[in-house]
């Protein structure tokens, strides 16, 4: 039996953050598969993931199965050292449990409970009742007992209730492993109204080849992401500039890029603002009237870019409407941005001072 930090040190390496331009969730590895949930994967082919020792790559989504809200992600990874394992136990009443997972961006959080109810039923579907905090970002990651076993897949909530979790249980994750791999295929789903798994390749015009459903899964992934707009035109801005959008995507309207030292955060907002913004260091207890005086003097010189203040952090922006927007400024700016970002964090530190910011772990 182990207490909750113990478990989160030993198989956080198995702990996997799934990104889509639709949100983010949690995966987790079992043998060589990512299992998490359907809907974090929404529907797409390809996610963004991550983890302790795997850097932000883009990986296949090869099982969608809607009916159990599982999704199989397949990468070529280095087998964790210790890896999870699917439980043989009876799930009861009051075992201890705890849910890894990555709820609103706060990377590897652990949350401990109880199972309130080992076999509540949901529709057709069993699912373990626990009273541990799972939150947005929670979905798709484990849930584990004290021997660090996978018992459930953390699947849904009650909205505005007080933790009321719900897990797929393990029962459901091995038979879907099993039937997986039995076809020695990838790219299958699962109709969830005849519940067979079926090749994408055999589905023709979004009809289950079975029992003749609309598959909305397989539509989904044959439309796939497709921008528009001034979001489309910013990711054009950022793809002349030799940024992957995929990988630097953190939601259909915002994207990350790191740029020498300095870290980008590029954001759309509904009014029709964009904004560049690069958080470069903190202004220290010596030198503030030095560093002020440097800021001011620079903003007379600067086109496009601004630095300001912000809580003690120094900031370099970028500000323009939408309708304002066009491919060639853009580019020029966001591209000023990135280089003048990674510039002054360097000039800041070592002529003035300023501190370094720290920064959490890859999310």
């Amino acid at each position: 039996m182990m207490n909750t930090q113990s478990i989160l040190e030993t198989y956080a390496e198995n702990i996997i953050q799934i990104m889509t331009p639709y949100g983010s969730g949690t995966g987790f590895i079992v043998d060589d598969l990512i299992v998490t949930n359907s809907h974090v994967v929404a529907g797409l082919k390809e996610v963004v993931i991550s983890a302790k020792k795997i850097k932000r790559s883009i990986a296949k989504v090869v099982y969608d199965d809607a009916y159990f809200d599982l999704a199989f992600i397949s990468f070529d990874f280095v087998k964790p050292k210790n890896p999870l394992l699917l439980s043989t136990k009876i799930v009861q009443n009051g075992d201890t449990t705890i849910a890894i997972g990555h709820p609103y961006g706060l990377n590897y959080s652990a949350t401990e409970g109880i199972v309130s109810k080992a076999s509540r039923i949901y529709g057709e579907l069993e699912y373990i009742q626990v009273d541990a905090a799972i939150n947005p970002g929670n979905s798709g990651g484990p849930l584990l007992n004290t021997d660090g076993e996978v018992i459930g897949v953390n699947t849904f909530i009650i909205q505005d209730s007080n933790n009321l979790g719900f897990a797929l249980p393990y029962f459901y994750v091995d038979e879907a492993i099993k039937s997986y791999k039995s076809l020695n295929s990838q790219n299958i789903l699962k109709c969830p109204s005849c519940k067979n798994l079926i090749k994408e390749e055999d589905i023709e015009n979004d009809y289950c080849p079975r029992c003749g459903i609309k598959l909305e899964i397989a539509k989904l992934r044959t439309k796939g992401y497709k921008p528009t707009g001034s979001i489309k035109l910013l990711e054009k801005i950022l793809e002349a500039l030799e940024v992957n959008v995929t990988l630097s995507r953190r939601s259909q309207a915002s994207w990350r890029v790191d740029y020498g030292s300095a870290r980008i955060e590029i954001n759309y907002y509904d009014n029709g603002i964009i904004i560049g913004d690069s958080k470069l260091c903190v202004i220290p207890k010596e030198n503030i009237a030095q560093i002020y005086d440097f800021l001011l003097s620079e903003n007379n010189k600067l086109s496009y870019l601004r630095f300001s203040i912000n809580e003690n952090f120094i900031y370099l922006s970028y500000i323009i409407i939408d309708s304002s927007l066009t491919l060639e400024e853009g580019k020029t700016a966001i591209e000023r941005l990135f280089k003048k970002a990674d510039e002054y964090d360097d000039i800041l530190i070592n002529k003035f001072g300023a501190i370094k910011q720290k920064r959490d772990e890859e999310d």
